[in-house]
Parts: structure tokens; C-alpha cells; sequence
């Protein structure tokens, strides 16, 4: 069986990876390399065994979340179905059964808000992880004056967890965001669409979703 240890230590992925984010960050993105694929990968991954689904499948979510970003190395417009499509070729080279592929890749597919929706438990996982990797260490601009919305709403952030309660039936993110540097509104102005998709993809695993942020309850 493919494994997450194998996708990370395949050299065609470690190279797509580290261009994709080279090209973002020249585009003035927030950071997408592999620290961010191994985040989303574990998180997707505990997730999956929090909320008491098979090894295995958790396993698949965190192949999908460490490979997710991945067509970002041919463009940023439309990576999702890119990203597919190259990690299809990747994990079938390694092995991969084509059921399991087609799970991963359905995954990749469907993480961008714009167009996604969560229909299988690694989709749903994937879209939960993803969206909720805010951080000040995501921020690539060199200077203050140079940041954006999204850099000041990822520097602000200076804790981000994802907690399962399984008994509860809630997944919920937790945020502290120092206001200081950006107000809770432009978190908003920038995640709403996100949260909406992550709301989707929480009650489709059958948990409610909760947002807090500095103590405060959204849900």
C-alpha cells in the first residue's frame, strides 16, 4: 500500500512542490510549500481517526492533503483539477490501487471553495485541514508595508487547532488572533466562503462545525 511516507520522499513531488510555492510567493501568496502539505496532511489524517474511521482511510486523507497544492506548479487558477490530474499520474506510479486513486484524487479536485464540495470522508477531511491552516509562519511577504489582507489576517493568527469531539459530534477551530495586527471582521471578509465550506464538509462526516475565535463561540 502507498503511503504518506512514500508521496514525501518522492522526488518528483518534493521538486512540484517547492516550485509551486516558489511561483506563489513571487505572486505574493501565502506560504505553500511543504510545511504547509505535512500540516494539512496530519491534520486531515487525525481528523479521519478522531472521528473513528479506518486506518487506511485516514492514511488516503493525508496523502490527498500533503499532495493537494500540488498544481499550483503549473497555475494558480484552476489548481485543484491540475493537482488532480498530477497526483492521478504520481500515486499511480507508485502503486497506487486505481479505487484508492480516484478517492485522492476526487479530493484534490474539490478543496477549492470557489468550486468544491465535500462527497467522500478524505474530501470532506482535506477541506477541513486546508481551511484551517492560518498562521503568522504562512506569511511570505518581506516587510509589514508589503502585506496584503490575507498576510496580516495569517501574521495575526498566532494559534490555529482543529478539535474533534467525538462523543459531541462537533469539530471545531480554534483561532487566537491578535487584533493588533488585524480585526476579527477581516478574517471574515477574507474565510467566510471557507468556513461555509467547511461547515459542508463537518456535517457531511455528521459533526457540527464550531468556530471560536479568541473565546468567542461562531457557530
Amino acid at each position: 500500500m502507498v503511503t504518506l511516507e512514500q508521496v514525501r520522499k518522492d522526488e518528483e513531488v518534493g521538486v512540484f512542490i517547492d516550485y509551486a510555492n516558489r511561483y506563489l510567493r513571487a505572486l505574493g501568496y501565502t506560504e505553500h510549500s511543504t510545511r504547509h502539505a505535512t500540516r494539512v496532511a496530519e491534520t486531515a489524517r487525525a481528523i479521519l481517526l478522531e472521528a473513528d474511521y479506518p486506518e487506511r482511510v485516514a492514511e488516503l486523507a493525508a496523502i490527498a492533503g500533503y499532495l493537494h497544492d500540488i498544481g499550483n506548479v503549473i497555475h494558480r487558477e484552476g489548481h485543484a483539477q491540475s493537482g488532480s490530474l498530477i497526483a492521478l499520474r504520481v500515486l499511480s506510479r507508485l502503486g497506487m490501487p486505481p479505487e484508492e486513486c480516484a478517492i485522492v484524487a476526487n479530493a484534490i479536485g474539490n478543496h477549492e471553495e470557489e468550486r468544491g464540495y465535500a462527497t467522500t470522508p478524505v474530501s470532506a477531511a482535506l477541506d477541513i485541514a486546508d481551511k484551517a491552516d492560518v498562521h503568522r509562519s504562512r506569511v511570505q511577504a518581506e516587510s509589514f508595508q508589503d502585506f496584503d489582507i490575507h498576510d496580516r489576517v495569517n501574521y495575526a493568527t498566532t494559534q490555529s487547532e482543529v478539535l474533534v469531539d467525538g462523543p459531541g459530534k462537533v469539530i471545531s477551530l480554534e483561532l487566537t488572533i491578535d487584533t493588533s495586527f488585524a480585526q476579527m471582521i477581516e478574517y471574515f471578509e477574507i474565510f467566510l466562503d471557507r468556513m461555509v465550506m467547511v461547515k459542508q464538509a463537518a456535517e457531511f462526516l455528521g459533526f457540527r462545525f464550531r468556530l471560536v475565535i479568541n473565546g468567542t463561540v461562531f457557530s
